[in-house]
């Protein structure tokens, strides 16, 4: 009996250190993988960038176009016909889509500003990497104006968009300060494509004012807008010898050129109330710069070697021309103008599925060590 008893406490011993064993092994375990995981958070915070919201600023504006299509319109285009008639699921589901894409980038860079403060700051202060700050608050711009569920003049939307065009504003007075008060940071020595986006900011911002009606704040931020767009336009045709040189990598950024005016023009119609003679003669002038990149293939062949994230610059650009384009097709009628817009049309949306599909099939690509803003800024001394 005894022999038995001593047994059975000997089962239980062993079972009691076997579970408290696994126990052991299950909790250094989870340690490991939470350890690879932060670890891995880390190294794509560290690569994270400003830059990657050209993503989000494609996809918004894509989303933008589409709903333009869908709305009201006085055309009677077979294009118009078709869309009214198609269920509005694929544009709730490409809303979605751009919906989550920002929100996790923004996630990403909310962090990066907890776990990385310095690299932002170095970031803040580079010429390249403070203008994609404008990046987020645009893209947020542009998905407000094209909610399915939120109508201009409604409460939240007045929320809302007070949310996004504070940080634009606060920015405007820091780097345009900077443009003719300080002697380092003067516009002739950091213009570059990228100082668009400041003023693509501001014009976008009017755009939504306007669709709420507020006049006055529209023709507030139109004129900020267009003002510094016309000082760096001239700025950026001179080309002082002491200005910054963008890396090769970066060149899709020249598409920026006539992003400016298209959206000018899209702002000015939302503030007149039609595309006026303003619209188009800003319409025309991002046409022409269109057709004058284009037709320089050689600037971009570069840029084009090898995937990177810069690619996402050519999406938004043509977007946002061939949204012009459509409504100076509706002001016109024209047959030319209708081609000219399918055409654009059709550039835009291939533009945007390619770039969808090598984001798919490059993923590892998407966070590379060559990233030419990431090279920039490591060339930077760190800001304490």
């Amino acid at each position: 009996m005894a022999t038995q008893g001593s047994q059975s406490e000997i089962e239980v011993v062993v079972e009691a250190s076997t579970t408290f064993t696994n126990h052991n092994q299950q909790t250094v375990l989870s340690i490991i993988i939470l350890k690879r995981l932060l670890n891995t958070l880390n190294s794509i915070l560290a690569k994270f960038h400003a830059g990657y919201f050209r993503i989000s600023l494609s996809l918004g504006s894509q989303v933008l176009l589409w709903k333009t299509l869908n709305g009201p319109s006085n055309d009677t285009s077979i294009l118009r016909h078709v869309l009214h008639i198609l269920h509005p699921t694929p544009f709730l589901v490409l809303w979605s889509l751009a919906l989550f894409i920002l929100v996790l980038l923004s996630l990403l860079y909310l962090l990066k500003c907890l776990f990385h403060f310095n690299t932002v700051k170095t970031e803040f202060l580079h010429n390249v990497g403070v203008n994609y700050l404008f990046a987020p608050w645009i893209s947020w711009l542009l998905l407000l104006q094209s909610a399915p569920f939120i109508a201009p003049k409604t409460l939240p939307y007045l929320v809302l968009w007070w949310v996004f065009v504070i940080p634009l504003v606060l920015l405007d007075v820091k780097i345009y300060g900077q443009w003719f008060t300080k002697g380092k940071r003067f516009l002739s020595t950091v213009a570059n494509p990228t100082s668009q986006l400041s003023v693509i900011g501001n014009l976008v911002g009017a755009q939504a004012a306007a669709y709420m009606g507020w006049q006055e704040t529209s023709i507030f931020l139109f004129s900020l807008g267009i003002v510094h767009y016309l000082v760096l336009f001239v700025t950026l045709y001179q080309r002082y010898s002491g200005g910054i040189q963008l890396p090769g990598m970066l060149n899709p950024v020249f598409f920026l050129y006539f992003a400016a005016p298209s959206v000018a023009s899209l702002a000015w119609e939302s503030i007149a109330g039609a595309f006026d003679i303003v619209s188009k003669m800003l319409f025309f002038l991002s046409l022409f710069l269109f057709t004058s990149l284009v037709f320089r293939p050689n600037l971009f062949k570069r840029s084009m070697r090898r995937f990177n994230v810069a690619w996402w610059a050519y999406s938004f650009p043509l977007t946002v021309l061939a949204l012009a384009s459509t409504e100076y097709a509706q002001e016109v009628k024209g047959s030319i103008a209708h081609i000219l817009m399918l055409l654009l049309l059709a550039i835009s949306v291939l533009v945007l599925l390619g770039l969808m599909v090598f984001t798919l099939f490059n993923t590892k690509m998407l966070l590379s060590d060559n990233d030419p803003i990431v090279t920039l800024l490591n060339h930077l001394p760190r800001v304490a």
